[in-house]
């Protein structure tokens, strides 16, 4: 059982209930699209979102661009749209995380397309009509020139029309108007965008949804009712509960009063109890003396003024309670808790006090009875763009002593490991992922001291310059200065009795995804650079590009030994090793920084495979040697 000051249990398996109870009621070829603001009105936007797009959503629905990076950040990669008008310094984070906008400004509009274009990047956009709800979007006679204007932006692609109901739970006639204004709009538009959107989740338990084919559902797949109408139409279960334990008992005798200002008296002798939460927890001032709570599974009333950081309860009718007993704040499948039921006793909002709970306390995700998951004490979770480095590294450094409970290693880590990059962040630190490394030894007449030896290496990377060097140097002393340059791809170390020239070591073949590189070699103080580059290269400057890298060289059979270096952050590595006959055994030592230590080796006929998982990443300053 869990035991804190105070907690959030997040109930999945309601959940999923309540999205399949609006689901049946979608039309045949509509869609929905998740509201995962405000941190999924305070469910957790990850979990939420996860679960959401498990279940079938096509699409995510946040208030602004900060929340959609979060999503991206923790590995969301579902469309995202922002749903609230954005500001003209947010508009590289549309760009840069694949975030869509929803569009209800010229201005803005063009400021996005010109953003997009200078960055050769592409912005998906909705645009909104303003049927009636008179916040955002396009009035209804200046939408449809608005719309053409912008699918003529360069850079935009409009992906979506929508608009808003504003009484869609209780005023049936003016939805009507609402609906029928948005249907004439849609009209005058052709070709259509691929969605076209208007209802949320009252609006479709209403049948207020024809002629769309995406459904944005939000407070009701979270079990609020919004509407006393919709409790016979369909059946929503809570999906959070607030819990908190009961502190402190006390006995109070007639006459006396309770908290702040006297407002609540006892008409005679009895018990109350302290929890210790308040209203900077988010349990709202205005439930003073109306607030009820779910003690041993008997409600009690709250009494007196709910404090900062404490409420009191009427104990008087559960004489066994006890401190350290389970209360329930809110939700847990009693009716009398529930949110809407709560908000309703100070005329106040479902939505306002299910984003509020909770400021303080941890949550725990269940689903199927089990514990799944959890998210931490300060439940909003956020991107903390706002701090200092100063003042992020301290953090990051307090946090990882802490978890390790040794400050010595937690000291190690951070700065051999993390201070690295983030010391670098300015030149923007990248990785490769899908690092494929092939050598071969052949035998060669000519030289037959040394192995010909053919390499092939592959790995996808953000290409940052319009060209990239191969580094080939017979000197460690020489080819250090190359692990320290970032646009450098490629390093070998030459035997000492070979010449630094084409002739005993060549790129054979490069390419960048389909476009093949020349490869100009020139000597410079003491290394063979091989720049790779390529009149169109430029085009392909800021992107996730594949690269090849195939060349020709000698290695020295007296060495009996082949040493390959991981320089970089990398994610998914293999690694072979294809040898000759004439070497009857290899020995293997790999020297791996990483969650495996030992990745798996694969031994074949004449062929070595060391390999990782496609997801694992493998840290700078890893290697495999190969002794023969």
């Amino acid at each position: 059982m869990i035991k804190e000051r105070s907690w959030i249990e997040i109930n999945l398996e309601n959940f999923r209930h309540n999205l399949n109870e609006l689901k049946r009621l979608l039309l045949p070829g509509q869609e929905f699209l998740q509201i995962v603001k405000a941190d999924a009105y305070g469910h957790g936007a990850f979990e939420i979102a996860k679960t959401a797009l498990e279940e079938g959503a096509v699409y995510l629905g946040v208030a602004n661009p900060e929340e959609g990076k979060l999503l991206r950040l923790q590995g969301i990669k579902a469309p995202i749209l922002v749903l609230s008008p954005a500001l003209k310094e947010e508009i590289p984070l549309f760009a840069e995380f694949d975030l869509a906008a929803t569009l209800s400004d010229l201005v803005f509009a063009r400021a996005l397309s010109r953003y997009a274009k200078e960055n050769k990047a592409s912005v998906k956009v909705h645009v909104k009509a303003d049927t009636g709800m008179h916040r955002s979007g396009f009035r209804s006679e200046e939408f449809v020139a608005a719309y053409r204007k912008i699918a003529a932006l360069p850079n935009l692609e409009v992906e979506g029309i929508l608009s808003h109901y504003a009484a869609s739970e209780n005023d049936d006639s003016f939805s009507a108007r609402q609906n029928k204004e948005f249907e004439k709009l849609i009209k005058q538009i052709r070709p259509l965008p691929k969605y076209i959107h208007l209802a949320n989740s009252s609006a479709l338990l209403r049948n207020n949804c024809f002629h769309t084919n995406l459904v944005r559902l939000g407070i009701m797949t979270y079990g609020i009712y919004t509407s006393g109408r919709q409790y016979e139409k369909i059946s929503l279960k809570s999906v959070m509960t607030f819990k908190s334990v009961l502190a402190h008992i006390k006995d109070i005798r007639k006459g006396e009063y309770v908290g702040y200002n006297k407002t609540w008296q006892a008409t005679r002798d009895g018990k109350y109890g302290i929890i210790p939460i308040g209203y900077a927890d988010g349990y709202d001032f205005l439930l003073s003396n109306l607030g009820i709570v779910s003690i041993r599974g008997q409600i009690c009333r709250v009494i007196g003024k709910v404090s900062m950081d404490m409420v009191t309860v009427d104990l008087s009718s559960i004489p066994k309670s006890k401190s350290g007993d389970e209360i329930i704040l809110m939700g847990g499948g009693t009716n009398l808790l529930r949110t809407e039921q709560l908000a309703a006793k100070y005329k106040g909002s479902s939505y306002e006090l299910l984003c509020q709970v909770g400021r303080r306390a941890k949550r725990y995700y269940f689903d199927q009875g089990k514990l799944i998951s959890q998210a931490p004490l300060s439940r909003r979770e956020f991107v903390s763009s706002d701090y200092s480095d100063s003042k992020l590294s301290d953090i990051i450094s307090s946090a990882i002593s802490h978890r390790l409970q040794d400050e010595e290693i937690a000291d190690l880590i951070y700065k051999e490991v993390l201070r690295g990059f983030f010391y670098n962040k300015d030149k923007d630190i990248k990785y490769r992922k899908g690092f494929v490394h092939t050598i071969q030894f052949l035998e060669d007449k000519q030289h037959p001291d040394y192995y010909l030896t053919k390499t092939t290496l592959q790995f996808t990377k953000r290409l940052d310059n319009n060209y990239f060097l191969v580094a080939c140097a017979n000197s460690d002393e020489v080819l250090k200065r190359y692990f320290l340059r970032k646009d450098v791809e490629y390093r070998w170390l030459m035997d000492t009795n070979f010449g630094l020239s084409r002739n005993q070591f060549k790129v054979t073949n490069v390419s960048v995804d389909k476009l093949k590189l020349n490869a100009s070699p020139t000597v410079n103080k003491g290394c063979l650079e091989i720049r790779c580059t390529h009149k169109d290269l430029n085009d392909y400057v800021g992107r996730e590009v594949r690269f090849l890298i195939e060349t020709e060289t000698y290695y020295p059979k007296e060495s009996h030994q082949l040493s390959i270096y991981i320089t970089e952050l990398t994610k998914g590595v293999t690694v072979k090793f294809i040898y000759p006959k004439n070497i009857k055994s290899i020995e293997t030592q790999t020297v791996f920084s990483g969650k495996s230590k030992f990745p798996k080796v694969i031994k074949g006929k004449n062929v070595i495979t060391i390999k990782t998982s496609d997801n694992e990443w493998v840290f700078p300053n890893s290697g495999i040697v190969f002794a023969y």
